[in-house]
């Protein structure tokens, strides 16, 4: 945690220095926090699944069509408590045939997940008639308000769905059966098979797991456009990877925390804030997180050589 913590400090202190009135803000603080969720979130699930040595590729797509579903059956007169359920029952599905065919079939995940991200993107587009989907947000809208109603909240509830979720799933991780066979995977299967973990069972819900917050995603998605866009969230996977891999998670398997990942998420909205305020194109922001991509990563197998010598 010293790492991404220390980076996100810095980078705040250094827009702090560059742009003192507005960046110290109470409104700019509040939409941060905001614009954080969606990274969050997805990086909660993707954390289960880099901890498992695997990777998910369809997560941009299954943010956009869950956000589609979502405003679907609002359109339709569903109330906004089963509309948003059917939005995170949709990631969940997604997650469950990508965990089924990379467990039982034994397909890697990186050409599963990149099939899924294909169909899921073309399914949002079928269901939209590629276009936009208009709904009534009802309550959900308020959820993803940058200023949030009762004003001591401070910041979005959705804000506050995501820390209290990081924390449940924190503990999840490092404190249960199903957390340690996580890391068992990810640190050596065949070690994990001969100690008497059902492999399948386990990759299969990790990968549950990720589509059910990758869904999630997407109804705050929804609630932060108050449309349904099937082109929404291209390239938000890489984002979410970037969280997880600054947050000190090996792309290797076997290492990782959730609170680590809402850091790296912290720090992705952070520069992308400091830099929008800056005036900073945006090609300059996507090369900056392609550099602390690699950086990161580079860090990652200097640690691994480190402790191996």
């Amino acid at each position: 945690m010293i790492g991404p913590v220390a980076g996100l400090v810095g980078v705040s202190a250094l827009f702090a220095l560059l742009q003192p009135a507005t960046f110290l803000s109470l409104y700019n603080i509040q939409t941060i926090a905001a614009q954080t969720v969606i990274v969050g979130l997805g990086a909660i699930g993707m954390t289960y699944v880099i901890v498992s040595g695997g990777i998910d590729l369809s997560l941009g797509s299954v943010i956009a069509l869950s956000s589609v579903v979502t405003a679907l059956a609002l359109h339709e007169g569903w109330p906004p408590s089963m509309a948003a359920m059917a939005g995170v029952t949709t990631g969940a599905l997604v997650g469950l045939v990508n965990g089924t065919l990379i467990s039982r079939l034994e397909v890697i995940p990186f050409i599963v997940t990149l099939g899924a991200m294909g169909i899921g993107r073309g399914l949002a587009k079928y269901l939209a008639s590629e276009q936009k989907v208009d709904a009534p947000a009802s309550w959900l809208a308020p959820v993803m308000a940058k200023t949030p109603t009762p004003e001591w909240l401070i910041f979005a509830p959705g804000f506050w769905l995501m820390v209290i979720l990081a924390v449940i799933m924190g503990f999840v991780l490092r404190r249960t059966v199903f957390g340690v066979q996580t890391y068992a995977i990810g640190s050596n299967e065949a070690t994990a098979r001969l100690c008497g973990v059902r492999v399948p069972r386990v990759k299969a819900a990790i990968y549950v797991c990720s589509g059910l917050f990758a869904g999630l995603a997407g109804v705050m998605q929804y609630a932060r456009l108050t449309v349904g866009d099937p082109t929404t969230a291209v390239g938000k996977e890489l984002d979410v990877i970037a969280a997880v891999v600054i947050g000190g998670a090996s792309l290797s398997g076997g290492s990782g925390a959730i609170a680590g990942s809402i850091v790296g998420a912290l720090l992705m909205s952070v520069l992308a804030n400091g830099c929008t305020l800056m005036g900073v194109p945006n090609y300059v922001q996507e090369i900056l997180i392609g550099a602390i991509i690699v950086i990161a990563v580079a860090l990652d197998r200097w640690r691994s050589r480190a402790v191996g010598a």
